[in-house]
C-alpha cells in the first residue's frame, strides 16, 4: 500500500471534521479569546488554514525557513469572516491532497527540517512530519476551537460520534 493510500482516509476525514468545526465560527467572534494570554477564535482558525498549506512545503521542499536571515518571515493568514476562512482552507486542503497523491513513496523516509534563521527547530522524516506537524498539529488546533465555541455557546459538530 503507497503512502498515499495509507495516510488519505486519516486527512480526509480529519480535514473534513476541521472544515465543520470552521463552519461553526460567527464571524462576530473572531476576536474572542478565552484568556488574555490565550489566541482568539480568529487566530485558531487562521492557524488551521495556514497548517494546511504546509503538506505541500514539506513534501516538495527539503525544507522551510520560517525567518530566514535573508527573506522575509513567515506571515501567518489574518483573514476576517468566516467565509474567507473557509475559502483559504479549502484551497489549501484541496493543494494538500493533490501533493499527498503525488508523492513518490521513497521520499517520505527522508528527512525534512523546519528552520528558524538557518538553524534547525527540528528534523525528522516526512512522514512524522505529515503525522505530527500537520494531523497531530490540525487535530490540537482544532479542540482549542471547539471549547472555544462551547465557551460561546456555539454548538459543535460531531467528529467521532454525537456531538
Amino acid at each position: 500500500m503507497s503512502y498515499a493510500e495509507q495516510t488519505l482516509p486519516e486527512f480526509d476525514q480529519e480535514f473534513a471534521n476541521t472544515r465543520k468545526v470552521l463552519e461553526c465560527i460567527p464571524d462576530d467572534k473572531l476576536d474572542w479569546k478565552a484568556h488574555s494570554k490565550s489566541n482568539s477564535i480568529g487566530w485558531n482558525a487562521n492557524h488551521l488554514v495556514d497548517i494546511a498549506s504546509w503538506v505541500e512545503g514539506t513534501l516538495n521542499q527539503p525544507a522551510w525557513d520560517v525567518a530566514p536571515k535573508d527573506g522575509e518571515p513567515f506571515q501567518p493568514s489574518a483573514l476576517t469572516t468566516r467565509q474567507e476562512i473557509l475559502d483559504r482552507f479549502d484551497q489549501n486542503v484541496a493543494a494538500a491532497r493533490k501533493a499527498i497523491e503525488a508523492v513518490d513513496d521513497a521520499e517520505m523516509g527522508k528527512n525534512w527540517s523546519l528552520l528558524q534563521g538557518g538553524e534547525p527547530m527540528f528534523t525528522m522524516p516526512r512522514a512524522a512530519v505529515i503525522r505530527t506537524f500537520v494531523l497531530n498539529h490540525l487535530i490540537h488546533h482544532r479542540a482549542h476551537l471547539c471549547v472555544y465555541l462551547r465557551l460561546n455557546d456555539v454548538d459543535v459538530p460531531g467528529m467521532y460520534g454525537p456531538a
